[in-house]
């Protein structure tokens, strides 16, 4: 899917799901600066808008709602993108303004956030430069992302194991034990299992009384 046609789908889907001022922001407030900002910036690097959001709202000390360009929120990382232009977020910025600015991001990382800021120049004419610190700031979390989801995996495959070694039943007890891990780690083990279809829960009166493999779910060993 080529760039405009990809926006455009992203842009109405943020769209419908909001109402009032959130869908009014992202209205008068995602112009072409910003898209400008998905283009040049985001696009080339990723190739889609997953997780992407549009003028996203976010909240101050004072509870008073804000908005960022962009936010990426793929579950391992809360980041903002902003594009700043010269005039509005410099030349024409009085003291307040720009001692709020400062505290707002202060406040957004410590709750966790992660916030950029490109100018409206460089997304322009030099949107290189942008890409590659956006990837100096995604990198650790992407890696630190993939290292969890292997090890997920290897957890998984032992769990699987496990359930065939047993005459193809187990219980979050069983994996609790062999893998020597506590009871919720065990059972999110067994759960995410079932959703891939690699075991089926089989009912008991009080809920699931045990998991039983699927014959298939030996291929997933090999």
């Amino acid at each position: 899917m080529h760039f405009e046609e990809a926006y455009k789908l992203w842009l109405e889907h943020h769209q419908e799901l909001r109402t009032g001022e959130r869908k009014g922001r992202l209205i008068r407030g995602h112009n072409h600066a910003e898209k400008l900002l998905v283009k040049n910036i985001w696009w080339p690097l990723f190739g889609n808008l997953d997780n992407l959001h549009p003028e996203y709202e976010v909240y101050d000390w004072n509870r008073k709602s804000q908005f960022l360009d962009l936010a990426f929120l793929p579950g391992y990382i809360d980041l903002g993108i902003e594009c700043d232009g010269f005039q509005t977020h410099v030349r024409d910025m009085d003291r307040d303004g720009f001692s709020y600015s400062l505290n707002r991001d202060a406040y957004l990382m410590g709750m966790g956030w992660r916030v950029i800021h490109f100018s409206y120049d460089d997304v322009l004419n030099r949107p290189e430069i942008c890409r590659m610190l956006l990837q100096l700031v995604l990198s650790p979390s992407i890696a630190l992302q993939s290292q969890e989801n292997v090890a997920t995996l290897v957890a998984e495959k032992e769990v699987l194991r496990l359930a065939w070694k047993l005459g193809g039943v187990v219980r979050p007890l069983d994996v609790e034990k062999h893998m020597r891990i506590n009871f919720r780690t065990a059972r999110r083990h067994i759960q995410s299992l079932a959703a891939k279809g690699l075991i089926d829960p089989i009912p008991g009166n009080n809920g699931v009384r045990y998991y039983e493999v699927r014959k298939d779910s030996l291929r997933s060993l090999l």
